[in-house]
């Protein structure tokens, strides 16, 4: 079974049961699962911008989890995401941004990632992305939603450190394909990442990808 989508979402009211929006939202559409810790290790307070032309992955899951970290002024700060994984990706284009604001006598600073711009795709297994906000064209294939979590099987397993309420909400599917990807997201995690083509500039003022 395939299905095909368009959608965006933000997460700023995780609280909220939003099954029936699921299948609306495609890749990002997933009620938060309470007590989830996403990321092993303590984010920052600067959450970072991506695009890509086209990502394909096999092996899909995704659930709702809590990024902890710090603010800007070091203090605890904690986003609610929905976690995407990948036991295989390939990534077409990928431009990646982050501003720094407020740099002593500089101002903004924004730091430019670009790879697989090329013939050559960005190629990455184990894959996780903490992602807050997403926009994309959207194709799954044997799409299983509404999975308890304990029971997601499609997609990686969860990363060590991680711990998630085992019943809530998921969903899963043998493989999916994105494009025209925009997404806003506090953490990135991968077993290996290959950048063909890696560009990284720094860059006076604002320049994020999208």
């Amino acid at each position: 079974m395939s299905s095909q989508v368009r959608g965006g979402t933000r997460w700023k009211r995780f609280a909220l049961v939003m099954v029936p929006a699921v299948a609306a939202t495609g890749a990002i559409g997933v009620a938060m699962a309470q007590g989830a810790l996403a990321a092993s290790f303590s984010v920052s307070g600067q959450s970072f911008k991506v695009t890509t032309d086209e990502l394909r992955g096999k092996g899909f899951s995704q659930y709702g989890g809590v990024d902890t970290g710090y603010d800007l002024k070091g203090n605890k700060a904690a986003h609610a995401v929905a976690i995407s994984g990948f036991k295989s990706a390939t990534i077409k284009n990928m431009c990646q941004s982050v501003v720094t604001p407020d740099v002593p006598f500089l101002g903004s600073v924004t730091l430019v990632l670009k790879a697989g711009g090329g013939d050559t795709p960005v190629e990455a297994d184990n894959l996780y992305l903490d992602v807050e906000e997403l926009d994309a064209d959207a194709v799954f294939h044997n799409i299983d939603i509404g999975v308890a979590a304990q029971d997601a099987s499609k997609g990686p397993a969860m990363k060590p450190g991680e711990k998630a309420n085992p019943f809530g909400f998921a969903q899963q599917a043998d493989s999916v394909e994105l494009s025209h990807v925009k997404q806003k997201a506090w953490a990135t995690t991968a077993g290996t990442f290959k950048l063909s083509g890696l560009s990284m500039r720094l860059k006076s003022g604002v320049h994020e990808c999208y």
